[in-house]
Formats: structure tokens, C-alpha cells, sequence
């Protein structure tokens, strides 16, 4: 069988790592005083694999058997865990699904091509037999993208792309990298580490997510100030099609007409099977630094990352958080003795004395990259504009928290879901005039919610992803559930979403639409624009065999 590595089949990352809060003293008071949740009660059993019920198989032995041919023996699977791993990507509405046995369609096969002539065997034999195929490759979208459409009465095929792992070239002369779409983040760093380069993508899902489904889903990384997002970061790239191979040479720039390149990042795999991508790679930088400051209020924080993005400073990571998720993050610390301690305290009483209100304090974090030398320039440029918003420079300490940190909290929703409460994420990008009103109107949508629900609810945010004309703002909301999580859970998120468009926000920054955000679409990108993106897929697929129903409802 392949050795094709996958996330747990009910939650996040692998077995044996989860989110660990009896080391992090300050941690069960802020869920309780957040959520009301009382960490003092057990975890709820949740099911075992055995109790799943899952639909059975709807292949034909001649279907696999053609399909084995073509990949070999070994790499087409109807095992029923495989299946079921491949069902649904990691949103809450996912998680909440998968726990509640709710596997109104799965996968038929799961098929491991190894290269991308075996990539276009499958899909031409798929579409021959009017097969549906989605494209797999971490599992780790939160936005519907993945799912099966539960009325198809075809055969569905995972095409997991987990054994194109490989950096194939680097140009040094150009600083491109061509890679195949089956690599996992980790692994592309370390191919290309060991080479002197680094692609400086790292998303929040870096440790399980693959480079295609970046490309697929628009995918924007935490160091995207300096790095771009990955739709700045693809150069050319290649995409199986049903009758042949769709290739953008990696050209710095070019006047072709609409970009066919620009069609396909962001197409969640409606318009073909991406396999290969060129990426701008860069000399791993000799210094990397991740320091932590502390702004009075987040209006202040707000104000000191526009004029950042304004100024002749180009940090790699510029990012505020509100009061609310300032609070969470110290609340995530493990406890601290000794000189530490001190310093905290310290700290703590000296901004007392300047009249801080430390119930209004966020939390920044802002990297470096670059020459020694560089980095010092940028340091004092960025200070300088810090100390001018009334903020002062905390040190390494938070930013070796947050690099601890980054990968890590997704773990979390797994934690809190075992417990009866649901967390969940919604961003949006909106130009700098007009964040402070989006911000707003996302938290009064999201307590409403709450109010109408009758629970308890948090919300928290942070600015992150900025540009010289707006940046990103990265919601994190979280309840008690009753006795319809995921009704509840439509109700919160349907009243942040519907915020972002009212206020001059789009529907997601880096998350893609897939099902979770497609109702929003027409009031994104207007109803013309959605007549060209149909117009696009029906010409595309008109069979409706790649990945069907994902941004524009079918």
C-alpha cells in the first residue's frame, strides 16, 4: 500500500499530539470567563472508527482494475478509513460532522498517482466513464472544499496527489523552483533548505498542507509581507486536463490576454489536476527575527501597521492582535519562574504607571529577514513608527512564543470540540478606510448572533497580511454548543461572513469559498462577475466531472 502519510480521520494532525492546557495555569480560568466552559469536566468520548457507518463503495472491480493498471498495484484503495479520510477537509462544520457519523457520501477509490502521465491516464479514464474526481492533497481546507456532493450518483475518485513530493529543479540564476504539487510544506523547506533556498510560505496548515492546494485555494502564508501570497509566489505551473496539458511557462511577467495562470490559483480543482508549480524562491536569509510589542489600545496597533505598510520598511511579518486575543495567547503561556517571572511582572507595573489600561492591551508581532545589517535598518525604521503610536518593543521572548506556537493551534478545535464548544475562523481583507468599520460590524454581528442564540459566545481578531492598500483581518470565534452545533454554528458564521460584505470586506482572504463561503459570491464579485466564472467552468468541464459544486453551486 502506499505510504502516503494522512491527518487523524476524526480531527487535526496526527495521533498521539494534541493541545495540552494543564502546563498553561492561566488557561482553564480565560475558557471559563470566555465561553463558560469548566475545563474541570472530562472530555466527551467520541466515536470510534468502528461505529462509522460508511456507504459502501459504488466501483466496479473493472473500474479498479483499469484504474491499477494505470498507478499500479497498491495505489488504489476502497478501504473504508482511507475513504473516509478523504471525505471532508478539517472546517468545524467537518469535524462536527465526522463525530456526528454524518457520511451521506464518500469517495468510491482513492487513487495514488506517482507522476503526472500517470495523472492524466486517470483522469482521461475517469472522464470516459463520467467519473467525478477531487483532487486531495493535505486535507486540510476548512472551506468545503473537498466534499462530496452528497446527491452524486456517479463514481468519485480522490485523486491524492501525496506521492508528487519532489523539488524537481531549482533555476539559481532566477531563484525558481520547480516543484510537484503532492509536496508538503515541510518537506519542500527541507529540499530546499539543503540547497541554501527557501520558498517562505507557511501558512497555519504548513505542517500537513501540499503545495498544489495552496495554488488551488489561493493560499496566503504568515510571512506574505515580504514573500507575497502564493498567487505572487507562482511563476508557471502545469494542470492535467482531460485532453491534454494546460502549461504556463514561469515568465516574470507577460501581456497573453486574460491570465490563464490567474484561472487557475483559487480553482479548487474545477478546472483540471494541478501537478507540477514554479515557484520564486529566495537565499535562506542569514538572519530571521521575530520580536514582540505591546501597543496601548488597538486602535494604536491598527494605526502603527498602516503606516508600516506605508513607510519604507519591509518586514516580513506585520501583525496585531486585539485586546480579546492578546489575552488568549498569554493565557497560552506555559508557567513562568523565576528572572522571567520578574520581567513580566515588572513590565506589567511599568506600564500601569504610564497609565496603560492592561485590559486593552494588544499584542504585536513583527519579523525581520535579511543581512545583518538589513534587518538592523528595518528594526529601528519599524521602532521608530512603534514608540510613535505609544507602543514599546517587548523583545525575542514573544516572537520565540509564536514561532513555538504557529502550527500548533488548530490542535485546539479538537480540544474544545471534545468539550461541548465549537471554535471556528473567519478573515476577510478590506482596503485600510475602511478596517476599523469591518472590524467593528464583525464583532456586533457575532454577538448578536450569540444573543439570539442564547449562549455565550467569544470572538477575537488579529491584523495580519498587509498591503500598501488595506491588510487582512483574521476573526477567531468560539461558544458553548446545545443540541444543533452545526445550525448554531451557521448562524454565527453566517452573521460574520454577511458583515464582511456589507462593510467593504471580501468574503476570504486566504481560506478559498468551496461551499462554506460560496452564498456570498454574487455579493463579492458581483452577478456579472459570477456569470463569466460559470461561463468559465461549463465551458471547461462541461461533463461536470472535476470536482463539481465548489465556489459557484452547480
Amino acid at each position: 500500500m502506499t505510504s502516503v502519510e494522512h491527518m487523524k480521520w476524526w480531527g487535526w494532525g496526527v495521533e498521539g499530539v494534541a493541545f495540552e492546557h494543564s502546563n498553561k495555569p492561566d488557561f482553564a480560568p480565560f475558557v471559563k470567563q470566555a465561553v463558560g466552559l469548566d475545563l474541570r469536566k472530562p472530555a466527551q468520548a467520541h466515536l470510534s472508527f468502528d461505529e462509522l457507518t460508511v456507504p459502501a463503495s459504488r466501483a466496479s472491480d473493472e473500474f479498479i482494475a483499469e484504474l491499477s493498471t494505470l498507478v499500479g498495484q497498491g495505489h488504489v484503495t476502497t478501504d473504508d478509513q482511507e475513504r473516509v479520510v478523504h471525505t471532508y477537509g478539517k472546517s468545524i462544520r467537518d469535524l462536527l460532522r465526522i463525530r456526528a457519523n454524518d457520511l451521506p457520501r464518500t469517495p468510491d477509490l482513492v487513487v495514488y498517482p506517482a507522476d503526472e502521465a500517470e495523472v492524466a491516464s486517470v483522469v482521461a479514464a475517469a472522464v470516459a466513464t463520467d467519473a467525478v474526481i477531487i483532487p486531495f492533497g493535505g486535507g486540510t481546507n476548512i472551506a468545503g472544499s473537498l466534499d462530496p456532493q452528497p446527491t452524486e450518483e456517479r463514481v468519485i475518485i480522490s485523486l491524492d496527489l501525496g506521492r508528487l513530493d519532489r523539488v524537481l529543479s531549482i533555476d539559481e540564476g532566477s531563484g525558481l523552483a520547480t516543484i510537484q504539487a503532492g509536496a508538503q510544506g515541510p518537506s519542500i523547506e527541507e529540499q530546499l533548505g539543503a540547497k541554501g533556498w527557501t520558498m517562505g510560505h507557511f501558512p497555519d496548515s504548513f505542517t500537513h498542507s501540499t503545495l498544489g492546494g495552496w495554488v488551488a485555494t489561493r493560499s496566503s502564508g504568515m510571512q506574505s509581507d515580504k514573500y507575497g501570497d502564493i498567487a505572487d509566489i507562482t511563476k508557471g505551473l502545469r494542470m492535467v486536463r482531460p485532453n491534454g496539458i494546460v502549461a504556463i511557462r514561469p515568465v516574470p511577467s507577460a501581456s497573453t490576454g486574460p491570465s490563464v495562470r490567474e484561472m487557475i490559483i483559487g480553482s479548487e480543482g474545477r478546472l483540471g489536476i494541478i501537478t507540477e508549480v514554479t515557484v520564486q524562491v529566495h537565499r535562506t536569509p542569514a538572519v530571521r527575527e521575530v520580536l514582540g510589542y505591546f501597543f496601548p489600545t488597538w486602535e494604536a496597533g491598527l494605526a502603527a501597521m498602516h503606516e508600516i505598510a506605508e513607510s519604507d520598511a519591509s518586514p516580513s511579518v506585520t501583525r496585531v492582535s486585539n485586546a480579546r486575543e492578546s489575552g488568549f495567547s498569554l493565557a497560552t503561556r506555559k508557567a513562568s519562574t523565576g528572572v522571567s517571572a520578574q520581567v513580566t511582572k515588572g513590565l506589567m507595573k511599568v506600564l500601569t504607571a504610564r497609565g496603560w489600561d492592561l485590559e486593552q492591551l494588544c499584542l504585536s508581532f513583527i519579523g525581520y529577514e535579511g543581512s545583518a545589517s538589513h534587518v538592523r535598518y528595518e528594526k529601528g525604521l519599524v521602532g521608530s513608527i512603534v514608540r510613535k503610536h505609544g507602543g514599546i518593543g517587548v523583545g525575542k521572548g514573544p516572537g520565540a512564543l509564536y514561532d513555538q506556537k504557529k502550527f500548533d493551534t488548530p490542535y485546539l478545535r479538537d480540544f474544545l470540540l471534545d468539550r461541548g464548544a465549537a471554535a471556528d475562523v473567519s478573515e476577510t481583507a478590506a482596503p485600510w478606510s475602511r478596517l476599523q468599520e469591518v472590524y467593528d460590524a464583525a464583532n456586533d454581528a457575532a454577538n448578536a448572533a450569540y444573543d439570539k442564540l442564547g449562549v455565550h459566545g467569544w470572538i477575537m481578531c488579529h491584523l495580519s497580511h498587509s498591503y500598501h492598500s488595506g491588510a487582512c483581518l483574521y476573526f477567531t470565534f468560539a461558544f458553548i454548543t446545545g443540541d444543533d452545533p452545526i445550525g448554531e454554528y451557521e448562524q454565527v458564521k453566517s452573521a460574520i461572513q454577511q458583515a464582511f460584505v456589507d462593510h467593504g470586506g471580501t468574503l476570504s482572504h486566504h481560506h478559498a469559498v468551496g461551499v462554506e463561503h460560496s452564498p456570498w459570491m454574487e455579493q463579492d464579485i458581483s452577478t456579472e462577475g459570477v456569470a463569466i466564472m460559470r461561463g468559465l467552468f461549463d465551458s471547461a468541464d462541461p461533463g461536470s466531472n472535476f470536482n463539481p459544486g465548489k465556489i459557484l453551486a452547480d
